[in-house]
């Protein structure tokens, strides 16, 4: 109550010395047009003044409220007293400080009314209205609010069931709704078949460098709900733009030649510092998707899967080392013999924010009797998915 005071004190200081703007706007009457002026403290205290026109809000600094508002703390916490033991949702008191002390300007009368809070008020609020009185003819009310905001108010209990009900409507509301996804990954070779007439000098067996051979995928899925307004089930679909990198271990290298490519190693005495092959391919995934949430409606566990088609777009190979100080990279373009079409299964499983993806290339990696026989795995993390 003293720190509400405070403020007031403050208030009338500063609006009646000139050194800030309140704004005003007009609000209509029901005997003559008002103005009101609005003021939040920064305890989040809201002090507002209703006087019929600007000559009157002048007429405020002959009142020596700044006395008066040391009597305004005896006035209402009388007003409060009443309001809280009596049986009637309001209290309505009168003071005379100008009769009290008389020759200091002080307003014939001061009005006070005390508002019980209700049961049905979760701020707990204790509303006062002050209507000082110089005159009868004329009238100045000042309503102060004592309470904070509601939301502070509320009890944290009461704020997580807020936020609960509102994701609750906006799960039941979206039957559909369109995310990013960016998977972050490595590529392996698996079920490798090495073919026993080779030339000389190709190993049949490709050994990638595992921290070298990433995956990077971008995409934007679209998210269909299957079933009612909670159902967890949904089917997923969108363009997907992936990376696919391999990094050759050793002194190694990718080599394309009489319509094949196979691995050699380096004969012309360099010591390679990165061999690897890269793809750019075009994807398009159908997954089945099962998502459960907590109590609190949030994400808590998700798995899904399915499959896709893609298309290769580019392929290249890029050789970095260094001969006689200078670093060197080379790069060459090609098809490098690889499939252009490709198809597999996917899925991915998660818990709450966290999600993992994997990718089995069900077709090889290169065209039949034109390279290695592997075909590719891909796994590792989903930075983004669906909330």
């Amino acid at each position: 109550m003293q720190r509400a005071f405070l403020s007031f004190f403050l208030l009338l200081t500063v609006l009646f010395g000139g050194r800030t703007a309140a704004h005003a706007s007009a609000l209509g009457g029901r005997t003559a047009a008002q103005d009101t002026i609005v003021v939040r403290l920064p305890n989040r205290a809201t002090l507002t003044m209703v006087v019929r026109d600007v000559a009157q809000l002048r007429e405020l600094k002959n009142y020596q409220l700044d006395s008066l508002t040391t009597r305004l703390a005896s006035y209402i916490a009388q007003a409060e007293a009443a309001a809280k033991a009596g049986s009637a949702s309001q209290v309505t008191m009168e003071f005379y400080p100008d009769k009290d002390r008389p020759g200091q300007q002080l307003p014939e009368q001061v009005r006070i009314t005390a508002h019980k809070p209700t049961a049905s008020d979760r701020t707990g609020r204790n509303r006062v209205e002050v209507l000082l009185e110089k005159k009868l003819e004329k009238s100045t009310g000042i309503n102060i609010d004592f309470s904070d905001d509601k939301k502070d108010a509320l009890t944290s209990a009461q704020r997580q069931a807020r936020r609960d009900s509102t994701r609750l409507k906006n799960i039941e509301n979206r039957s559909t709704k369109s995310h990013l996804i960016f998977d972050l990954g490595v590529n392996a070779l698996v079920n490798q078949r090495v073919s026993p007439a080779l030339p000389a000098g190709q190993t049949g067996f490709v050994d990638l460098r595992t921290e070298g051979s990433r995956y990077v995928n971008l995409g934007l899925s679209w998210d269909a709900r299957l079933g009612g307004k909670r159902s967890p089930l949904s089917l997923t679909v969108g363009p997907e733009f992936a990376f696919n990198n391999y990094m050759l271990s050793g002194n190694n290298k990718w080599v394309s030649a009489n319509g094949r490519t196979d691995v050699v190693r380096e004969t012309g005495g360099r010591q390679l510092q990165k061999s690897k092959l890269a793809t750019s391919s075009v994807n398009l995934p159908l997954m089945l998707r099962l998502q459960l949430r907590d109590v609190h409606h949030k994400p808590s566990f998700t798995v899904g899967a399915g499959g896709f088609v893609g298309y290769r777009l580019r392929s290249w190979t890029k050789l970095k080392y260094t001969s006689e100080g200078t670093t060197y990279k080379d790069k060459d373009e090609g098809s490098y013999n690889m499939e252009n079409f490709q198809y597999g299964v996917q899925g991915t499983i998660g818990f709450r924010s966290l999600e993992f993806f994997g990718k089995y290339n069900l077709n090889g990696l290169f065209k039949a009797g034109a390279g290695p026989d592997t075909q590719v795995v891909s796994f590792g993390l989903r930075l983004i998915g669906v909330n």
